[in-house]
């Protein structure tokens, strides 16, 4: 199962803590980097020894500070919530009063309250979806080709163009991939849905854990198919990958 699909097959809970439990590797793996802690492995941390399970706690608050933060900050894409909405519950989540946050963003009592009274309306839609979506795939034994694939958490552009299959995205890396997924691709699709399926297998060569220089970076995409730029590019369009101002670190986000 890839990152991607890790975090978005998470419960609740398991989003909320920031980490799930791999029964099958007997790990535990990090929501946000996908770092993970093998069960009965000691990690230390400054001067302390720590159990795996004590270990990815610490490692969510030092590396990624608090879930709440990370998840309200996937941006309007994800949450489904306005900037304005985002300030105001950064706020409630530091316990401030409405009189401390009416003086802050000088705004009026009853506008903080038709704020709550809103995301307790959405708190409810949220919860009778969720229950309809479960309901709706409860039917776990039987293999759906027309599921749609997940999308990466930092896509640039969640539109149409992700909507797409586990039928299509075998057919297409079958297509371009004619000696394997390991190897090199035949050509880079001109199709917007094309390029993303080639994009999330392209992204799997590289080790999420690290920073690359550019000359790095272009090794490995040579190896996959001859105009690395181009491909270097829309690795960074589409949200895949990141670097710093200079070009001099290029990193997986």
């Amino acid at each position: 199962m890839s990152g991607d699909e890790i975090f978005w097959t998470a419960s609740i809970d398991e989003l909320s803590r920031g980490y799930i439990y791999d029964n099958d590797n007997d790990k535990f793996i990090c929501l946000i980097c996908y770092k993970d802690y093998e069960n009965g492995v000691i990690f230390k941390r400054g001067e302390e020894l720590l159990e795996a399970k004590k270990a990815i706690v610490h490692h969510i608050t030092d590396m990624h500070g608090s879930m709440f933060n990370y998840l309200l900050n996937m941006g309007k894409k994800h949450t489904g919530l306005s900037d304005h909405q985002r300030e105001l519950m950064s706020l409630f989540e530091k316990s401030l009063s409405d009189k401390e946050i009416e003086k802050k963003l000088d705004i009026s009592p009853s506008t903080i309250r038709n704020h709550r009274f809103k995301l307790r309306e959405k708190e409810k839609q949220a919860k009778i979806f969720l229950t309809i979506m479960s309901l709706l795939n409860e039917d776990k034994g039987k293999s759906n080709e027309k599921e749609l694939i997940h999308i990466h958490k930092e896509a640039t552009m969640v539109d149409e163009r992700y909507a797409i299959t586990k039928e299509e995205k075998e057919k297409v890396l079958a297509t371009y991939f004619k000696h394997g997924l390991d190897g090199p691709i035949t050509s880079f699709p001109s199709k917007e849905k094309r390029k993303i399926i080639i994009l999330q297998e392209i992204v799997k060569r590289f080790d999420k854990n690290r920073g690359y220089s550019e000359k790095e970076v272009n090794e490995i995409l040579k190896s996959i198919y001859s105009d690395f730029v181009t491909i270097r590019r829309y690795m960074i369009e589409y949200g895949f990958m990141d670097r710093n101002k200079d070009g001099s670190e290029y990193w997986i986000k």
